[in-house]
């Protein structure tokens, strides 16, 4: 429910570029009808995916594409995924870690949550502009390559758990002081 499929689908009326919409789920047979009262023959559902079906869409997609519309979708994986094939992004802002990977302008564009129209105007833009789709999956990668990687990930996890720990210890060491003085006084 808060992938938001239905509000991409609508954005797919009169428009000239193709969706492939991958994975499944209990709305599926909901949107496929949706679709077909919309009469459109430019949305494809490609179903439960396998990784190298993933990367082989990841390749040929000109860009990626994110409707959830509520605070459900916590972070978006998919969304480093495709920024490590140099995809940009197109997501709507609600507040959680979506508009952390993707930051608008720089690394694709970021819509009103619920608005079809916003996303239709965001993919024709990225549709339509080589130069942009060029310019902001390289955005796309070279924040992977500052935040996302394996490596920077367990960097940033090592140091909150060194930090923690210092904070832990010096209150214990400060807690010490605290009962020293107590008992001096």
């Amino acid at each position: 429910y808060y992938k938001g499929l239905h509000i991409l689908i609508d954005a797919c009326k009169n428009a000239e570029f193709n969706v492939v919409i991958a994975g499944s789920g209990p709305l599926e047979s909901e949107l496929k009808q949706q679709v077909t009262a919309l009469g459109l023959n430019n949305v494809k559902f490609a179903g439960q995916i396998s990784d190298e079906e993933k990367v082989a869409l990841f390749n040929l997609c000109r860009a990626v594409v994110f409707s959830s519309h509520v605070r459900s979708e916590a972070f978006g994986v998919a969304l480093v995924e495709a920024a490590i094939f140099e995809k940009p992004l197109i997501t709507a802002e609600t507040g959680t870690g979506t508009s952390y990977v993707n930051v608008h302008g720089e690394t694709g564009l970021v819509v009103e949550a619920n608005d079809s129209e916003k996303f239709r105007e965001a993919m024709n833009t990225l549709h339509q502009d080589d130069q942009e789709v060029k310019r902001m999956g390289l955005g796309a990668r070279r924040r992977y390559d500052e935040l996302f990687t394996g490596v920077r990930m367990g960097e940033g996890y090592s140091n909150i758990y060194y930090r923690l720990n210092e904070a832990r210890a010096n209150k214990s060491v400060e807690a010490c002081r605290l009962e020293s003085k107590d008992e001096t006084t």
